[in-house]
């Protein structure tokens, strides 16, 4: 039997002090259910931050609405929170008038995929330099349980006590389709492997699309449990896996929907802010 180290809780706090993380999170505490894995990815999110010696004040966090829609409130940096479906307008809108700054657009499924769809693909074909992460619980969590645009078909909820009538969109799929330069999938389940997908995602100069699947632990109880996601996510080969593969990343967007790992990457492709600058 392994013994674990004992520590004392002023001790845990000075170590969690001594690499950053306090500095990162603000002090006012996550108002998520407890069990939701927005707490993994605010977790993720802080401490990739930190391994990419990003300062506060260099950092602006755009949400929209939805239970992520509180995310910069729970980050020590800049934050906007906006209109329902418009954290990716207002988030280009920040890089564009301080390029300087490191964005990032937080959005849930019913917040980017509903009402804000028809941001992602004019985004996507400009290239802006800003890595939008999607929160993706397949449900709106925050009006209680109804069925969102990317819910199962035939999965029970609120809206639908029979069953959702209606196919789930594939943001993944939609999101190569957009031809965005980088794409790519983490659990909130698997921090670790989170940080990385995060750090990965804010290097590359481009537009960045990195699909967090999460459970909502409240209101689905058959699809996104964290058992069943557990037990069905496998992750890409990085040693025989060639991101610039469009063909191979199509593949998985369309057949490996549990894969995790960077699906697709377009390194040469110049960011909107560069492009922009030669036009003037």
């Amino acid at each position: 039997m392994k013994i674990l180290d004992s520590m004392y809780p002023d001790e845990k706090i000075e170590k969690v002090r001594e690499n950053g993380f306090l500095q990162m999170r603000a002090k006012e505490f996550p108002t998520w259910c407890p069990g939701c894995g927005y707490f993994g990815i605010h977790d993720a999110f802080i401490k990739a931050c930190v391994k990419l010696n990003l300062k506060n004040e260099d950092i602006c966090c755009v949400s929209g609405i939805g239970c992520s829609g509180r995310f910069p409130v729970h980050v020590n940096v800049y934050g906007f929170h906006t209109l329902h479906g418009r954290s990716i307008p207002v988030a280009c809108g920040v890089k564009l008038a301080n390029q300087a700054l490191t964005v990032f657009a937080i959005a849930g499924d019913g917040d980017s995929f509903g009402i804000g769809a028809g941001h992602l693909p004019h985004a996507a074909r400009r290239n802006v330099d800003v890595t939008f992460i999607l929160f993706d619980n397949s449900i709106y969590g925050l009006t209680k349980g109804q069925s969102s645009p990317l819910t199962p078909f035939a999965q029970k909820t609120n809206s639908h006590k029979k069953g959702n009538p209606d196919m789930p969109l594939n943001p993944v799929k939609i999101m190569l389709a957009y031809d965005t330069t980088f794409v790519a999938r983490g659990f909130a389940g698997d921090p670790d492997h989170l940080v990385s997908m995060i750090e990965k995602a804010v290097s590359h100069k481009g537009f960045s699309f990195l699909h967090v699947i999460s459970p909502c632990v409240e209101f689905d109880k058959t699809n996104y449990t964290w058992q069943r996601l557990k037990d069905s996510f496998t992750y890409i080969d990085e040693d025989n896996y060639d991101p610039k593969d469009r063909i191979a990343a199509i593949t998985i967007g369309e057949k490996e929907l549990n894969k995790l790992g960077v699906i697709y990457q377009d390194s040469d492709r110049p960011a909107y802010t560069g492009t922009l600058m030669q036009a003037n």
